[in-house]
């Protein structure tokens, strides 16, 4: 998230210190002190400005939230609402998404909030995203054994990208549908969600059990780092879920991929330019011999010379 600083960012964070955690690494394995009668414990990655965190711990006070954030200008908001709700269950992080293993114990968190997140669409930023399988294994980590993670974005291909990673980390998908407010508004939305919705963006949502890891896979030429924009995997449907890990081979490296745009864009402009260069040249060929004959002297009689 870019925001633009906040002169004030130090003062209006010190007011709101209550609900700040400044060592993180202190509270390993000892979260629930915070709020003893907790029942279980929610963590959610880029809180963002915290209307979901706030409104989202507000309708569930036997949970403790835990929200991190790697963007103070945005924290200091989500701060701020919390404590004007005078909410005792929520705490934030200033930290990364793969700190988690330092924050957190393993199986010390029950549920991780992932909402729009940061899409990368660059090749060479797959590892960004927070829904590849680097991450997926963290999560694994730090989530207990029937713990899960709720994804949403408005990001399409992100999406569809996503479903293909969570089983190769050892998720079970389920809940998984592409336009989450089709039949009116579904749960706690964030200001950035609201926004698209209301510009007709469709939200996309699905929720990843931890299951059994699977077998190591073998190698493979084919990358899995591509969001593939046609070929999409079939939709879910009623009853059990079923998802091919590998998707469809002709959608990777050939025109419908990113890396076949890419591929084929360089492709062109570097032979539209050796055709220029090769016209370029006949033209300057043409121009000198003009220029020759130019200088040439032409002959009127005889012998007479201009």
């Amino acid at each position: 998230m870019r925001m633009r600083r906040k002169p004030n960012l130090i003062p209006r964070m010190e007011r709101c210190s209550r609900v700040l955690i400044s060592d993180p690494e202190v509270q390993r394995g000892n979260w629930r002190a915070l709020m003893p009668e907790a029942e279980t414990v929610y963590l959610e990655l880029g809180c963002g400005k915290g209307r979901f965190t706030a409104e989202t711990a507000e309708q569930n006070p036997k949970a403790l939230y835990i929200a991190v954030e790697r963007v103070p200008d945005a924290m200091v908001i989500a701060m701020e609402r919390v404590c004007a709700k005078e909410l005792h269950n929520v705490f934030f992080v200033d930290g990364d998404a793969a700190q988690l293993p330092q924050f957190f114990a393993p199986g010390e968190v029950s549920r991780i909030y992932i909402n729009f997140c940061d899409p990368w669409p660059g090749n060479r930023h797959a590892k960004r995203r927070l829904t590849h399988p680097d991450f997926l294994l963290r999560y694994r980590q730090v989530l207990s054994e029937d713990g899960e993670i709720h994804f949403k974005t408005d990001n399409r291909d992100l999406f569809e990208w996503s479903l293909f990673q969570f089983p190769r980390a050892g998720f079970t998908l389920s809940q998984v549908t592409r336009d989450l407010h089709a039949g009116g508004i579904c749960g706690v939305m964030t200001d950035y969600e609201e926004k698209f919705h209301s510009l007709g963006t469709p939200i996309n949502r699905c929720v990843a059990a931890v299951g059994p890891l699977p077998e190591p896979e073998e190698p493979s030429e084919t990358p899995d780092n591509l969001y593939v924009k046609e070929n999409r995997p079939r939709r879910y449907t009623a009853g059990t879920v079923r998802l091919s890990i590998n998707p469809p081979a002709e959608g990777f490296g050939g025109k419908d991929s990113v890396k076949g745009n890419r591929q084929g864009s360089l492709s062109r402009w570097i032979n539209n330019f050796l055709k220029l260069q090769k016209s370029f040249k006949k033209f300057v060929s043409l121009a000198k011999r003009l220029f020759r004959q130019a200088d040439r002297p032409r002959r009127i009689g005889g012998d007479g010379f201009f």
